[in-house]
């Protein structure tokens, strides 16, 4: 739970970075060239493809611990600590719910359409039959019902990463009186500014890349 937990961690500062070229004032050419190089470069599919499973694995590992510390009316977490009496941690089931299902929409919306979908091809340079995944993306954040739902599933993100990061290392039993505050501030600086990096984006869409 705690690896798989770590990899999405990472995994969510690399996938912030290529979805600020949404912001780019280029028509999409910037994002669009960025979803071709995620989607056609052997290396990325295959970590593409290891992110899926861990996704699917942190998901089913996460409803297995819960019906097993529900059954035994114990703590959200294996390893109980002080941390455990928090919000976050006594709700991390239901956040995590919340995010599969964000995430699964998420990807029929947007990773569907770009592999299964008909999009209108444009070429940049020397980069010919690119899919303008930009058109789909700035449609979808030109609804307000939607940039208020993506908004809200960061908060539940930002609120699962605030407990998720430190039980994490505790888990992994890298605790050290040391280090520990380190890591706690780490963890709550990373699970506020990387949700509300997502959180941004679709709110300066709506507001700067409106189609209507």
């Amino acid at each position: 739970m705690s690896l798989t937990g770590i990899f999405l961690i990472l995994f969510l500062f690399v996938h912030l970075i290529g979805n600020f070229q949404l912001m780019a004032d280029d028509g999409g050419e910037s994002f669009n060239l960025y979803a071709k190089m995620m989607t056609t470069n052997p290396l990325i599919k295959v970590i593409s493809y290891g992110n899926y499973f861990f996704i699917i694995l942190h998901a089913i590992m996460g409803i297995m611990l819960w019906l097993q510390n529900k059954s035994a009316r114990g703590s959200n977490y294996a390893v109980t600590t002080t941390a455990n009496t928090s919000y976050s941690s006594r709700n991390m089931a239901w956040f995590g719910i919340i995010i599969f299902v964000f995430i699964v929409l998420h990807m029929i919306a947007f990773w569907g359409t770009m592999h299964f979908g008909t999009l209108p091809l444009e070429t940049y340079g020397t980069e010919t039959d690119v899919k303008n995944l930009y058109v789909i993306v700035q449609d979808a954040f030109s609804k307000l019902g939607i940039v208020i739902f993506y908004v809200v599933c960061m908060v539940v993100i930002a609120l699962h990463l605030n407990h998720g990061f430190q039980s994490a290392f505790q888990t992994l039993g890298l605790n050290h009186k040391k280090y520990t505050p380190i890591i706690k501030g780490l963890g709550a600086a990373y699970s506020i500014l990387i949700p509300l990096g997502f959180a941004i984006i679709p709110v300066f869409m709506f507001l700067f890349r409106n189609v209507n």
